[in-house]
Parts: structure tokens; C-alpha cells; sequence
């Protein structure tokens, strides 16, 4: 089967240091897969090099077996929050209307087609009503509505996930994470970064550990052993993390 999104022996270097090395992962179509590790892992640096934002020292990135740089608009991206200008005078309409730019061109007006996924994108996300709000008076779960909006306007086969339910409340994450579980039912694949280990054990049927390399990946039943999430997390044997989330 064709992977959905194949890394290869990719190594980055941010400010002179290594901070991924020898990273080989593989998304397949219909995969929610879940990218866990602690802080300063890599995680957000493997999404950015994986929508060619960073520059790898070595490896390659392919999207259903194409370099990234020539299917880049077959990419959805959710970056986290703070990313975003929410300060910009703009609607809902026109941020998720942006998200159809690398299909668009960046001197091309939006057309018909471009219209009509951004449209369909906002009402995934329950945000219709609200098209013409300026995105700057939207609360935080309704900002993190339009960013995955933004990217479902774009109609990717793989959709990358940058921590998209931190700071959010429990009904927004509940209706995000029935939309991704339908987004990867629909065939496409999904990554996403989480520092929340308990609900991506249930939620996710992939998980990848990572920490500056890929630790292990399989489906969470499959990845009881503790060491693999010692080593990823660098914690003792005995740490309260291990029991709650049932690795022995």
C-alpha cells in the first residue's frame, strides 16, 4: 500500500544542533496517528519539515509517493494557536479562504471552487454563522474551529496537527476529536502532536513516540512495554506516569 506520508532518514539541525536524526515514520491513508513525546523532542520540528518549512540536512519527505515540494497543496496544516495573527482585521470567511492559497496562487483571486471548499470546510467545523465575525472577537475554541477549517479548505489527503486541543475546553475537544476520528474514517491520514497522552491512548489508533528520533510506532495496545515510553520520556521505572497510563 501506497503511504499517505513517508519520511525517510530525515535529519534537521536548528542553531548549529541536532534535533531530529535518522527519522523514518510512514502515515498511511485513513491513519490517525498520534506524535508523542516530551518537550523539546521534535515534534513541531517534524511537522515543519515535513511541509518542507525546514530545511533537513539530509533525507526526504514524500506525499503518496511524490516530493513534498511538488505536492505541498495536498498538505492541511494546524499550527498551534499563537502562530496565527488573530489581531489581522479579517472575517472567518476570508481566514478560512486563505487556507486555499497554495492551490489558488498568491496572485490569483478566489474563484467559484475556492469559495465553495472554504464554505464546506466551515461548515465541518460548526462555524457557518458566524462567516462574518472579524476573527479577532472569536473565543479560543472557536479560533482553533477556524485554523482546522483553514486547513480542510484546502481538501489535503494528509492533515498535520500542531497540540490542537491545548488550552481548549472539553465539548471543543470532544468535537474536534470526532472530527478528526471522521477526517481519518474518510481516508485520510492524520498527525497530530499532544501532550495528552491519556486521550490519545484512547482516541488515537496510531501513536508514534518520539524523541529526536522515532522510539516506536504501532497502535497503542501494542506499546505496553514501559521502556518504550521510558526511553521516549526519559522517566524512571515506577514513574506515576506509567501507571496512569497502564504500561508495565
Amino acid at each position: 500500500m501506497t503511504a499517505a506520508l513517508a519520511v525517510r532518514g530525515l535529519n534537521v539541525d536548528l542553531g548549529g544542533r541536532r534535533v531530529l536524526r535518522d527519522v523514518d515514520l510512514k502515515v498511511e491513508a485513513g491513519d490517525f496517528m498520534g506524535l508523542i513525546g516530551p518537550n523539546g523532542a521534535g515534534k513541531t520540528t517534524l511537522l515543519r519539515a515535513v511541509l518542507g518549512l525546514v530545511r533537513p540536512a539530509s533525507g526526504t519527505v514524500e506525499i503518496e509517493e511524490a516530493p513534498i515540494a511538488r505536492v505541498r497543496q495536498r498538505v492541511g496544516y494546524v499550527p498551534q494557536r499563537h502562530e496565527f495573527a488573530w489581531d489581522f482585521p479579517i472575517s472567518v470567511a476570508d481566514a478560512v479562504l486563505s487556507g486555499r492559497v497554495r492551490r489558488m496562487g498568491w496572485l490569483r483571486r478566489a474563484g467559484v471552487a475556492d469559495y465553495r471548499a472554504a464554505g464546506a470546510a466551515l461548515a465541518r467545523v460548526g462555524m457557518t454563522e458566524l462567516a462574518d465575525r472579524p476573527v479577532g472577537q472569536l473565543s479560543g475554541g472557536q479560533r482553533q474551529r477556524v485554523l482546522v477549517a483553514r486547513a480542510l479548505a484546502l481538501r489535503p489527503s494528509v492533515l498535520l496537527l500542531d497540540e490542537p486541543f491545548t488550552g481548549l475546553d472539553m465539548p471543543t475537544q470532544e468535537l474536534l476529536t470526532d472530527l478528526f476520528t471522521e477526517l481519518s474514517g474518510e481516508g485520510r491520514a492524520v498527525l497530530m502532536t499532544t501532550h495528552d497522552l491519556a486521550a490519545a491512548m484512547h482516541t488515537c489508533g496510531k501513536l508514534c513516540l518520539v524523541n529526536q528520533t522515532v522510539i516506536a510506532t504501532g497502535a497503542p495496545e501494542a506499546l505496553r512495554d514501559a521502556e518504550l515510553w521510558r526511553t521516549a520520556f526519559g522517566i524512571r521505572a515506577g514513574s506515576p506516569l506509567l501507571a496512569a497510563l497502564g504500561v508495565n
